[in-house]
């Protein structure tokens, strides 16, 4: 009984210093905006003429926008890639080969972030140059990024799919079902709460994504017409003028980084509800 009351008390203070860093986090980010958002008007980021921060023109719609096209292009190519390997992990696989399988997925998702940025500038951006040029493209963030997430979305297809009770896919072999039967009517019901909150999480991350995106992603500043124009994504946006930036060019830097873990913050909080929502 000490023994459990000493850990709660630990766990309970790990999670109350988490919280606390992240209020001190958005406190300061607060802070280091406020100059922004007490002079300029906040439809000033949304209509200015575009991004050229030295002449006073803050518009962050394209670089906000070029975040939104990336992070869901990769979501609609590593949402079905995951969610088909977690099915074959768990339903199709033999174990040694789930179990491979499952170890690649895992070592994936430990890649820093940089690996994935310099395999993509060395080898995907060429490609897609030789396709259409200039190569450093949304395309190519988005395949850099759907990379980057699939170990995310997989791994927490997998977790839901391998809590289903037994009980249910017995019952739902002993009424005749077949394989992807039991797997459409049974599994991916009970799993999809858990998988919802997964493709949550790996949205929250795409979102965040810094350098990789920065590497292959061309870093202009514009709307995308096509794939294969480049952009330029918040975060991108911050790591690459924060060496230089002051006054107000400094403080909207900060104003990007507290929209984008507002964004984040709303999603991780989704993805926390949605697991409430299947443990209830």
């Amino acid at each position: 009984m000490l023994t459990d009351k000493l850990l709660i008390g630990i766990l309970r203070a790990g999670a109350m210093m988490a919280a606390l860093v992240m209020l001190l986090i958005l406190i300061f980010l607060m802070h280091e905006s406020w100059p922004a958002l007490s002079t300029l008007s906040i439809g000033r980021f949304m209509t200015d003429a575009s991004w050229h921060p030295l002449e006073g023109a803050y518009n962050l719609m394209p670089m906000l926008s070029g975040t939104v096209l990336a992070s869901a292009g990769a979501l609609l190519l590593a949402v079905p890639l995951g969610l088909a390997s977690a099915l074959f992990i768990v339903f199709y696989a033999p174990l040694h080969l789930a179990t491979l399988y499952k170890r690649l997925i895992e070592l994936l998702s430990g890649i820093p972030s940089v690996v994935f940025g310099f395999w993509g500038l060395t080898t995907l951006v060429p490609l897609i140059n030789q396709w259409n040029p200039p190569g450093a493209s949304l395309l190519a963030g988005i395949l850099v990024l759907a990379m980057m997430i699939l170990p995310t979305v997989t791994l927490t297809a997998y977790t839901a799919l391998a809590a289903v009770p037994d009980e249910l896919l017995r019952n739902a072999a002993a009424l005749g079902l077949s394989r992807w039967g039991m797997i459409k009517g049974v599994a991916l019901p009970a799993a999809k709460t858990g998988i919802a909150a997964g493709i949550i999480l790996a949205v929250a991350r795409a979102l965040g994504e810094t350098m990789a995106v920065l590497m292959v992603a061309g870093n202009v500043v514009q709307y995308p017409e096509t794939l294969f124009d480049p952009v330029r994504t918040l975060a991108a946006n911050i790591a690459l003028e924060t060496a230089y930036a002051m006054g107000d060019h400094r403080a909207v830097l900060f104003v990007s980084g507290l929209l984008l873990l507002l964004l984040i913050m709303v999603l991780s909080g989704m993805a926390g509800l949605l697991e409430k929502q299947r443990h209830a």
